[in-house]
């Protein structure tokens, strides 16, 4: 596989696709924006105007965009993926989207002879700049096997999960862990910033022992440096923790602590935040804790 369509060139779809133009692999790419694809252009990437045109003859089709009817628009859609790419070609979705979606791509793939993988993933912009992601996959193994090589070029920890749809589910599960994760790190640091301690200093105690997570380790720097630059919207984990409800309420499964922090987190929507990343969650609990 050499001939790689690429479409979503975002904050986490652009050093994932750099990492493949450096390794010497053939990319046709496309994004809505294509501003945000000019250094791409520049490594070498050819340019397309259409999800169709980038996928008409590559091997592998690439998508990783904003929310489940995006993903249903690029693939699905009217002179979209589907529609173009040829027989014994693979899709691989690494949106984090709808289980259900992953499994009715799957169907109607299968219907041309193409393979499809959803493949979610999970690191953050960091992890998309060092290749070290981790990968959560729903498919046919025959399929999985044949992006794999490619997975592992911007990939560290990849695992085939399941069938179609299985993928998504391992990522509701890990976005689930980090909704709540998220609230420690903040009150943590912001308890610890009432008391007049520095926050640098306490991440170097806490990170390391019991209470040590990526989240601390990472976005709590970040709050700390006073950093909201987005490695991951809140506005698309608002979209993952809608998902995550969703599918909760059709297994019958309550999931409180989930349903709490997706409050605070619409809060943040609502305060304008939406374009922050995750640890802008930070603002939220600051604006509530502000002395009167």
């Amino acid at each position: 596989m050499k001939n790689i369509a690429w479409i979503g060139t975002g904050v986490m779809g652009r050093p994932m696709c750099l990492h493949l133009i450096n390794k010497g692999y053939s990319l046709s790419i496309y994004n809505r924006t294509k501003s945000k694809a000019e250094d791409l252009i520049a490594a070498g990437a050819r340019w397309c105007d259409t999800p169709g045109e980038a996928a008409a003859g590559a091997d592998a089709v690439f998508t990783i965009v904003g929310y489940p009817k995006d993903v249903e628009e690029v693939i699905l859609g009217k002179g979209g993926v589907l529609e173009n790419v040829e027989s014994g070609s693979i899709i691989v979705d690494m949106t984090t989207s709808e289980p259900s979606l992953a499994a009715k791509i799957a169907e109607e793939a299968a219907k041309k002879g193409v393979g499809s993988v959803d493949a979610p993933v999970s690191g953050g912009d960091l992890g998309a700049r060092n290749g070290t992601l981790a990968i959560m996959c729903g498919g046919d193994k025959e399929a999985f096997d044949k992006v794999l090589p490619l997975m592992e070029c911007f990939g560290e920890n990849i695992k085939l999960m399941g069938s179609a749809g299985a993928g998504q589910h391992t990522k509701m599960c890990n976005q689930i862990l980090i909704a709540g994760t998220m609230i420690g790190v903040v009150e943590s640091l912001i308890y610890g910033y009432r008391a007049g301690m520095d926050m640098n200093e306490i991440i170097d105690v806490i990170g390391s022992g019991a209470a040590a997570s990526w989240s601390i380790n990472n976005l709590g720097r970040r709050i700390a440096d006073g950093n909201f630059d987005p490695g991951f919207y809140i506005k698309h984990f608002v979209k993952d923790m809608g998902i995550a409800l969703k599918e909760a309420a059709a297994m019958k499964l309550s999931l409180p602590g989930l349903a709490l922090v997706n409050q605070f987190y619409t809060a943040a929507m609502a305060q304008g935040l939406e374009n922050l990343g995750t640890q802008g969650l930070y603002k939220v609990f600051e604006a509530m804790n502000s002395p009167s």
